[in-house]
């Protein structure tokens, strides 16, 4: 069963490789993957949310130090910003995902990888934190790192983790 979602994509900044389509697809995915876990780890085969409403903004340098410094106090862009606002009493869980495309470009440089894979991996993780999970205590993490690999390689995209 496939998760209503609702996904608004902004574009601060031109990006063709990063065309709607292919973002929503990754989102998708990354919501069937946490109902799939949820379905996997509980009892109740529901993940406490019936639809999923979500923006996703590509910004450029400056908007994405400007919004880490506003929302994180910390004067630099980074990679990916995640805003959780939780589940409505309708049962729809959304939040904001933020990008900061000439960091993705440098990172999947450093990393050598491919921006689409580098993209991909971000806009899952971006999703998962919209979503409830962290990366805050060591098992919470393992948790989403290995929800991500599972999720990326549904998608044909290797563990991002591996050095």
């Amino acid at each position: 069963m496939t998760t209503e979602l609702a996904l608004a994509v902004q574009y601060g900044m031109p990006v063709p490789e990063l065309p709607r389509w292919r973002l929503r697809r990754w989102v998708q995915q990354a919501v069937n993957g946490v109902v799939r876990d949820w379905a996997a780890s509980s009892d109740d085969a529901t993940p406490g949310f019936s639809a999923v409403a979500l923006t996703l903004r590509l910004v450029d340098e400056q908007e994405g130090r400007q919004l880490n410094l506003e929302y994180r106090d910390r004067d630099y862009a980074t990679n990916v910003l995640t805003f959780e606002y939780g589940i409505d009493p309708d049962g729809t869980a959304s939040g904001d995902i933020v990008l900061c495309v000439p960091v993705l470009h440098h990172e999947a440089d450093k990393q050598k990888k491919t921006l689409l894979e580098h993209a991909a991996h971000l806009t899952v993780h971006g999703v998962l934190h919209a979503l409830g999970y962290d990366h805050i205590q060591a098992d919470d993490a393992q948790q989403m790192e290995a929800l991500e690999i599972e999720i990326l390689g549904k998608m044909g995209i290797a563990d991002p983790y591996q050095a």
